[in-house]
């Protein structure tokens, strides 16, 4: 056999059982035949694949040959005398760890950018750090020698290309580059990379001086790394060597094959046309022009699987995937060179019913005897949604891709921890860790949630004080002594995240570490993802020194998300044994009897590139590295390669979680070539089916309770006449029901909250300072010190709130000038009206100078309408009047007079307005003479319908007055409003 021995299985065929039947056939007849062989594969996965295959195919027993993953950073360990350097050949150091790699990196990353002035935490050096580790690897892998950096910065900024940033992160990278080998030479390693590129040249060497006594196959390795690239060439030319690529398109015409690229400069220009590198084929070619071979040196794999789709499916796939500019052929094709039969399509409304729909069809393949199905999508969201589905039918179904540590038990109580010692123990992460399933879990765990939830009642409105000593100070202030009594025994668990403190990351973690088995004891290490995080923590443990010199308690969070998000947790094996579901990178020489490819939407297969922050796209192209699109081609690789299953079905959804999606460009062609791909309409049919809709949803009716009269109330507050008119089922459920709507934790200064602030300022001032107006500014600012709110709520309310106490003092300033004194602040009072006692706290009732009376309210925002007080649904003021005519309040006689608003909100560009109720320029309005009458008349006429009568308490009487929707869902309103007639 002349020339070099390179091969291709076709899309259609299962690669690896392909591999396996065609060295079983040559190598099989000798019982050691294929024990003296290696096979030379992409990844560990695809190891597995083939010894699955080899399995599949062996009769009796079989001495299967050396499978080793071409990516190994052990490689010579596993290749053993193979890889013995030559003669006196220096031995190759070891790689530095991924881990100390990234902290070393997050370090350099950190002091660069202080020299730059630009400084960054802990945790965005080392997210920073991370794609600074992929760019480092890429110039390994194109063998680019870093210093090259400087000229292509040269020749691009000469050119006028760079923009401002990228010339400082430019800047910064230098400076990390250059002190990078000594940190490697320091731990006596080297890059992984790099030294992968030292054992694939050794191997090289060493068999083309000495080829191995076996045979040799590099198979399914589709990267054109220079030094993949020379292996496989001494591969390819070794007697008993072989190069076997998936899916290469030998009958692609010509003039396309050469339109992929890579192109020479032109003569004149010196410059190079742009390469193809999101089409499918281009990887393979750069791969094959890099082993000095050419698609005519190619040769079909002759040995099929007996589990392989008809071979009119691979003419089909690969016309398919034709480069733009040529496929205007489709228009041409014979059907036979279009047809993608055993592919179907399904297109879902949406994500869940994708999910729902693949479990159907995954369900309906396992009732046919031994049939295997695979799911094979890049979305990770679908995968486990799948998962869960199938859970129903009692089928296990793992993703091998696995999920992000972050994603587990333990990672989220590592992440609770780090976020309660970043927040300095704030409710909303307090809670979130105290409430951890993993927290006290056992024998005492219900009496630990018991005092949870009473905590998480306490900790309602605004924010504590920080630290655990404002929380302790917060519940016996406000008496919460179950909570208080739960936390005293709490606190000594939590005392010690109290001592991390800006500094080395090390003792950081050991206090994280410590409070974990306090918390959860050997749970949080239990288990694939607790097995995991201990690894992580000893590797984090041992390198801690290498990494940052200083991590802010408050970096904690995100500097251990970016590290648990890249380790992916993976279930044990013990799944379905018919059943897997597969990333993009594990389905890689996978093959099932049914195919599933989820997903098809555009940025999700393929995803859309992510940026490299590092290296501008100018200097990339001038330093000759991959373009950032070429990880599309390989998706459409992977695709292609997924279409050769014997049965496919390709599904995508038609909008996701937040508006309509795009199809995949891959689905898009798809349809295009072949006028419409085949549906399968029952599995979408019984996606539908399982969850159904009703026909006709029984919605409920407007509620209109009507209990009995004796039940009924018969006192009702002055804030309540107004819901009791405008919004009836409200006011049966707050004064009845006795329910009331739980603030929220941590809650900002919402409006009732700052309104109960200011009342508490002006009550103290009458109080303590007799109104004077010259003692309200220091009062306002004593009584805001004390307020726990956050920072930044406080910058943005104090200044506003100050500025409209100012001009009240002013007010009161020009009021008590012209005779008008106030008398009374923040005073209880009741009065009776016909059967029913009316109660009220007024804000302050002034004395008039001519002895009438003045009701005042404060308002922190807009005052109601003067619509809403006509029309008597805004009659708290009134009332208040009826109450101090009828002697209601102590020490307060006299006739209403006036009633006011004061709204500290703006208007005319002042904080701060009276709004008094009294008729407007046209003279409609109420009158102020009037108020109290028809106050008396409203709550009488109230009372003798809901309150001594038997109406129902119907649900939005008025909704235009009713603007408060506590009670809304209670009512179940979406049902019912709008429907009525």
């Amino acid at each position: 056999m002349s020339g070099p021995a390179i091969f291709s299985v076709p899309p259609h065929r299962a690669f690896a059982d392909s591999l396996a039947a065609g060295l079983i056939d040559r190598y099989g007849g000798d019982p050691l035949g294929l024990a003296r062989g290696l096979v030379l594969l992409p990844n560990n996965r695809a190891v597995r694949a083939m010894q699955d295959a080899f399995v599949r195919r062996a009769e009796g027993g079989l001495l299967l040959p050396r499978l080793a993953a071409i990516g190994d950073e052990a490689l010579d360990e596993r290749l053993g005398p193979m890889l013995d350097p030559l003669d006196d050949a220096a031995p190759i150091p070891p790689a530095m760890e991924p881990l100390a790699r990234r902290l070393i990196l997050a370090r350099l990353v950190q002091e660069a950018r202080e020299i730059a002035g630009e400084p960054v935490d802990a945790g965005e050096a080392a997210r920073l750090a991370a794609d600074l580790a992929r760019t480092l690897d890429q110039l390994h892998g194109e063998e680019i020698d870093p210093a090259r950096l400087r000229d292509a910065v040269a020749e691009a900024d000469g050119g006028g290309v760079l923009a401002l940033h990228w010339e400082r992160s430019l800047a910064v990278l230098e400076l990390i580059l250059a002190r990078w080998p000594a940190e490697l030479e320091k731990a006596g390693r080297i890059d992984l990379a790099e030294r992968r590129n030292r054992l694939l040249a050794r191997a090289a060497e060493r068999w083309t001086v000495t080829p191995p006594a076996g045979f040799v196959v590099a198979a399914g390795i589709t990267g054109s790394a220079p030094a993949v690239a020379r292996l496989l060439r001494t591969i390819a030319r070794l007697p008993q060597g072989m190069v076997v690529l998936p899916g290469l398109d030998r009958l692609m015409p010509e003039q396309e094959w050469r339109a992929l690229g890579p192109h020479a400069p032109d003569p004149v220009t010196g410059i190079a046309a742009p390469s193809l590198e999101t089409h499918p084929q281009y990887h393979l070619k750069l791969l094959l022009d890099r082993m000095d071979a050419t698609r005519e040196d190619v040769r079909g794999w002759r040995r099929g699987s007996g589990r392989d789709a008809p071979a009119a499916r691979a003419r089909a796939i690969n016309n398919a995937m034709t480069p733009a500019a040529f496929t205007a052929k489709w228009r041409t094709l014979k059907p036979a060179e279009r047809r993608l039969t055993g592919v179907r399509a399904a297109d879902f409304a949406h994500p869940a019913e994708e999910a729902q729909g693949i479990a159907v069809a995954i369900r309906e393949a396992l009732e046919v005897p031994a049939r295997t199905v695979a799911l094979v999508t890049p979305d990770r969201t679908l995968a486990r949604r799948v998962v869960a589905h199938l859970a129903r039918w009692n089928i296990e179904a793992d993703d091998s891709a696995g999920v992000p540590l972050t994603a587990t038990p333990p990672g989220t109580l590592l992440l609770a921890l780090a976020e309660a010692v970043a927040e300095r123990f704030a409710p909303v992460a307090l809670l979130a860790l105290v409430k951890h399933p993993l927290v006290r879990a056992g024998e005492g765990r219900l009496a630990w949630l018991e005092g949870a939830r009473a905590l998480d009642r306490a900790l309602r409105g605004p924010r504590p004080g920080p630290g655990l000593a404002g929380v302790t100070t917060h519940l016996a202030a406000a008496r919460w002594h179950v909570a208080a009594r739960w936390w005293d025994g709490a606190v000594p668990l939590l005392a010690p995240l109290e001592s991390v403190a800006p500094g080395a990351l090390g003792p950081a973690l050991a206090l994280l570490r410590e409070a974990i088995e306090v918390l959860a004891g050997d749970a949080a290490w239990a288990g694939p993802a607790g097995r995991a995080m201990a690894e992580l923590f000893e590797g984090l443990e041992r390198c801690a020194a290498a990494g940052p010199r200083t991590v802010r308690a408050d970096a904690l969070p995100s500097l251990l998300k970016v590290l648990m998000d890249d380790v992916a947790v993976r279930p044990p094996q013990g799944g379905h044994p018919r059943v897997a579901i597969y990333g993009l990178i594990e389905a890689r020489l996978q093959q099932a009897d049914l195919t599933i490819l989820g997903g098809l939407n555009e940025g999700v297969w393929p995803s859309v590139p992510q940026p490299d922050p590092w290296l501008a796209p100018a200097i990339r192209r001038l330093l000759g590295l991959p373009g950032l699109e070429r990880r599309v081609g390989l998706a459409a690789h992977d695709f292609a390669l997924g279409l050769g299953g014997p049965r496919v079905l390709v599904t995508r959804a038609r909008r996701d979680a937040r508006a309509p999606t795009v199809a995949s460009r891959l689905w898009l062609r798809l349809e295009a070539m072949t006028g419409g791909i085949t549906r399968a309409p029952l599995v979408c049919r019984w996606a539908r089916a399982l969850d159904p809709a009703p026909e006709r949803p029984a919605y409920a009716p407007r509620p209109a309770p009507r209990p009995p009269v004796a039940d009924r109330p018969h006192r009702i507050a002055v804030t309540r006449l107004d819901r009791l008119n405008a919004d009836p089922f409200a006011f049966y459920a707050q004064s009845m029901l006795r329910l009331g709507a739980l603030e929220a934790v941590d809650a900002d200064l919402a409006a009732a909250w700052r309104g109960s602030a200011v009342h508490k300022i002006f009550e103290q001032w009458i109080q303590e300072d007799d109104g004077d107006p010259a003692a309200l500014l220091g009062r306002a600012e004593a009584l805001l010190e004390g307020i726990a709110a956050h920072p930044v709520q406080r910058a943005l309310w104090t200044p506003r709130l100050m500025e409209a106490v100012a001009w009240v003092a002013e007010r009161m300033g020009a009021d008590a000038a012209a005779g008008r004194r106030p008398l009374v602040a923040e005073l209880k009072g009741k009065a009776q009206v016909g059967e029913i006692l009316l109660e009220g706290t007024v804000d302050r009732i002034d004395r008039l100078e001519d002895g009438k009376l003045a009701i005042v309210d404060y308002k922190t925002g807009q005052p109601p309408s003067k619509r809403a007080v006509a029309e008597g649904f805004a009659m708290q003021l009134g009332l208040l009047g009826l109450i101090a005519e009828r002697g209601g309040f102590e020490g307060v006689e006299g006739r209403a007079a006036a009633f006011e608003y004061w709204s500290l909100a703006q208007k005319d560009g002042q904080l701060g307005h009276v709004a008094r109720i009294e008729p407007g320029r046209d003279g409609q309005g109420p009158d102020p003479a009037e108020m109290t009458a028809r106050a008396a008349r409203q709550i009488e006429a109230a009372a003798a319908r809901w309150l001594t009568g038997d109406a129902p308490f119907t649900a939005l009487l008025h909704p235009e007055y009713a603007p408060y929707g506590d009670y809304d869902q209670l009512a179940r309103k979406d049902e019912w409003y709008g429907r009525e007639s």
